[in-house]
């Protein structure tokens, strides 16, 4: 072993030779500076309606409807932004990410946007202990950037109406849009999406309101 590699013991003490001392102080430096730029992780989330406002309506439906989870693909149950081609491939982004899945923010749009309209009685989260009288659910199947001819974000959403007291199906609504990407950047990209999903969520409460007015509660 050469004389510079080697390491004296004195007094207890471990003692490196000086030039090895500066080669570690070299990396040390290396690794603190860094020999490129750090990535930095983007978060983004959907907008919410503002509970804030008084207005009330004349009559709201005597009624409580709880809003459950939303199934999906486990791509839209993480924080990660998701892209595809008009093919079958699809990836994530990986320093573009979601503040939280897809499908909390989307049963959050849901319920806060149904709560907003103050045209029921009670709008809850469906909890273990929760009661009321409809439960909404559905399916998120797309919530991603495409390319292809053009830039869209796609969204694509199913969901069902449970009467808690029969157990049945009462109302389903389907919802399929692609909404065009102004410019190919990920923040055109989720722009696109939280005008997707604020669409998506305001045409399927207008739907639903207009179901449970003309068919009463027994």
């Amino acid at each position: 072993m050469t004389s510079w590699l080697k390491w004296k013991v004195r007094k207890g003490e471990l003692e490196m030779s000086p030039k090895i001392a500066v080669i570690l102080a070299g990396f040390l430096v290396g690794a603190m500076c860094g020999c490129g730029k750090i990535p930095v992780t983007r978060y983004y989330q959907l907008q919410v309606p503002n509970e804030t406002s008084s207005a009330t309506v004349a009559d709201p439906l005597p009624i409580t409807v709880l809003v459950g989870p939303l199934k999906a693909a486990h791509l839209y149950r993480e924080d990660r932004l998701v892209f595809g081609t008009e093919t079958e491939e699809m990836g994530t982004y990986q320093e573009e990410r979601w503040a939280a899945p897809p499908t909390e923010m989307i049963r959050e749009l849901l319920w806060r946007t149904l709560r907003a309209s103050h045209r029921y009685g009670a709008v809850n989260l469906l909890t273990s202990n929760s009661r009321g009288d409809y439960v909404l659910e559905g399916n998120l199947y797309d919530f991603k950037e495409v390319s292809g001819s053009m830039l869209v974000a796609r969204m694509s959403m199913e969901l069902e109406l449970r009467d808690t007291k029969t157990g049945s199906i009462v109302w389903t609504h389907d919802y399929v849009h692609d909404e065009p990407v102004n410019e190919k950047d990920v923040a055109a990209v989720v722009a696109a999406l939280d005008q997707n999903a604020q669409r998506c969520v305001n045409e399927s409460e207008g739907n639903l309101f207009q179901y449970l007015s003309s068919h009463p509660k027994m």
